[in-house]
């Protein structure tokens, strides 16, 4: 889960036990133990399995296992479950909310999916600080400005003398120095990169490696970010160019301060060549194409960056809205950008307020009711290609940002509640999906941007709400 440091932003640390979703794992194992046995008497007692006419031998007294239905791993919809009762709801609800471990005024607005009504609202139409659910935004303007199923290249070209090759980079962060990624399934790696550089280069040595920032223009950080935000554990200088989401080795939660040099050494490294000079600098202009790599499609690349709320990533798709509006790759770009392809998209954006693509900036500002219709655009598929943004968010209990999160209630059924975090000095957010007792299928929005009694009874709070609003019937 996400949690507050000592520069007001987040990282991601436990909470609870993982022992539910241990059992769960080892009760599948086990089901899987018993359906294997199952197959081995049957093929003992029946024949050879392909309809042949070879008898097996009998087994005197044998007798097949009572197996039954294996128990539901995720919550499924109820054809027909009734809609909570909204009076019931506020009822369930605002004692949860009015707790002073949300603030004076947390923002709330819970929508059934189904009939689009506004179930509760608490201040849903006052822009608050959104922290990470902005990413909601980032995720819904990257689906609708970008074909979701592109990838992103990253090249090698030659350099402007003998033994030079230059890494220019598109805006890829998930660029592996290892293979597989240990952070991104699906990610393109150094490694294969380098091979095809060595192939094209034949037996040319290289001597140097210089990196193409280019893509990526205007300040490094955003208005808004901290002093200690970039580098941190949780988000880096956004450039063009980084590798294994600019961290500082594969699995390390510390990111760089300077990703595209990094990128530049690990592709002098996989080339044999560590020793060989790495500097920043432009790509001559026609250079021969030396090798390409291409990320996974811009779908997963969304799906990854609302699950681990990976900052980063965000920034670079933000990035891809702008230059694909015809706006210049910064965050004053993402600022326009992001808001105008909501718009486009059919989502009123007024009080909308970004300073970059990722919610680490305090400047930014989002209704709970935009994140609200953004959620229930993209549960009942009334908006094209938004469903990564359901698959996207972390699974409480499971994965993602929520994976050690809003696993303990027993009354709340393994899979109800889906989220994104979001966490700043004195903000705490939740905002998702969630499947009621009856089956129906709500989403929600969670804005506390007043806290002053610190994180985890902010996160206890929300967590409380959202599985309150899973257990309820509400009739």
């Amino acid at each position: 889960m996400e949690s507050i440091t000592s520069s007001g932003s987040t990282t991601v640390t436990p909470k609870y036990s993982r022992l539910r979703r241990r059992l769960v794992l080892v009760g599948l194992v086990l089901l899987a133990v018993v359906a294997l046995v199952v197959v081995l008497v049957v093929r003992s007692l029946g024949g050879d399995g392909d309809g042949g006419d070879a008898a097996a031998p009998s087994v005197p007294g044998a007798q097949l296992p009572e197996v039954g239905d294996p128990a539901p791993v995720l919550a499924s919809l109820a054809g027909g479950a009734p809609a909570p009762d909204p009076a019931a709801l506020d009822a369930a609800l605002s004692p949860l909310l009015a707790v002073p471990a949300l603030g004076a005024a947390p923002a709330a607005r819970i929508v059934d999916v189904a009939t689009g009504e506004v179930l509760l609202d608490r201040s849903g139409d006052r822009p608050a600080v959104p922290a990470s659910t902005a990413k909601l935004l980032t995720a819904v303007a990257a689906l609708t400005a970008l074909d979701p199923d592109d990838t992103l290249a990253t090249t090698v070209v030659a350099g402007s003398v003998p033994g030079e090759v230059v890494l220019v980079g598109a805006g890829d962060p998930t660029l592996s120095t290892t293979v597989p990624s240990q952070t991104y399934p699906g990610a393109p790696t150094v490694a294969d990169l380098a091979g095809q550089v060595r192939a094209a280069l034949g037996g040319t040595p290289v001597t140097g490696v210089v990196v193409d920032n280019g893509m990526f223009s205007g300040p490094l950080t955003a208005p808004g970010w901290g002093p200690g935000d970039a580098p941190s554990s949780y988000a880096a200088p956004v450039t063009a160019t980084a590798v294994d989401g600019a961290r500082i080795a594969p699995g390390n939660p510390q990111r760089s301060g300077a990703p595209g040099t990094d990128a530049g050494r690990a592709l002098a490294a996989a080339l044999g060549v560590p020793a060989a000079t790495v500097g920043l600098g432009e790509a001559p202009e026609g250079a021969r194409v030396l090798g390409t790599v291409r990320s996974a499609p811009i779908g997963r690349l969304v799906e990854q960056m609302l699950a681990q709320s990976d900052n980063l990533l965000a920034e670079a798709l933000a990035r891809h809205v702008a230059l694909a509006r015809g706006l210049p790759a910064t965050f004053d770009g993402v600022a326009q950008a992001v808001p105008a392809a909501l718009e486009e998209a059919g989502f009123d954006v007024d009080g909308v307020l970004l300073a970059d693509g990722s919610g680490l900036s305090a400047a930014d500002r989002v209704p709970a009711a935009l994140l609200a219709r953004v959620l229930v655009a993209a549960a009942e598929g009334s908006t094209a290609d938004l469903s990564a943004i359901v698959s996207g968010l972390a699974v409480a209990g499971y994965d993602g940002t929520l994976a050690d999160r809003g696993d303990d209630d027993p009354a709340t059924a393994p899979g109800a509640v889906r989220g994104k975090t979001g966490t700043l000095q004195g903000v705490h957010a939740l905002a998702g999906t969630v499947v009621t007792a009856d089956g129906r299928l709500l989403v929600y929005a969670f804005l506390a941007d007043g806290v002053s009694t610190g994180a985890q009874p902010a996160e206890d709070a929300l967590d409380e709400a959202a599985a309150a609003l899973a257990a309820c019937g509400c009739p």
